[in-house]
């Protein structure tokens, strides 16, 4: 679990609904699905509540988890959308997707 105390924003991970939530305020706010793929997490889908659009939080959330699933030593195979375009901007943390899968998601 990632929460910055100054802003009350906590990001968990939900293994029994297999999704990252980020909570503000008590409210989950936001969520990225995946589902387990042998020693992998297919990330599937990204979504933020519209009331929360605009603020970052998809980006917050998305880069929390894969810090997490990094230092975990969890690959993540990026279909959802969100997540892949967040990894090639985010260079860094490529490394969190298997070598093997690398370039088919524009990231090697």
């Amino acid at each position: 679990m990632t929460e910055s105390p100054d802003t009350g924003v906590v990001v968990r991970d939900n293994p029994a609904q297999h999704r990252f939530e980020i909570v503000v305020g008590g409210s989950v706010a936001g969520i990225s699905q995946y589902r387990p793929e042998g020693d992998d997490l297919v990330f599937t889908h990204t979504k933020v509540d519209d009331a929360y659009e605009g603020q970052g939080l998809g980006s917050k959330l998305v880069e929390a988890a894969l810090v997490e699933l990094r230092d975990r030593g969890v690959g993540v195979i990026p279909e959802c959308p969100f997540v892949r375009t967040y990894l090639r901007r985010h260079k860094e943390l490529a490394t969190v997707v298997p070598e093997a899968e690398r370039e088919r998601f524009g990231l090697a």
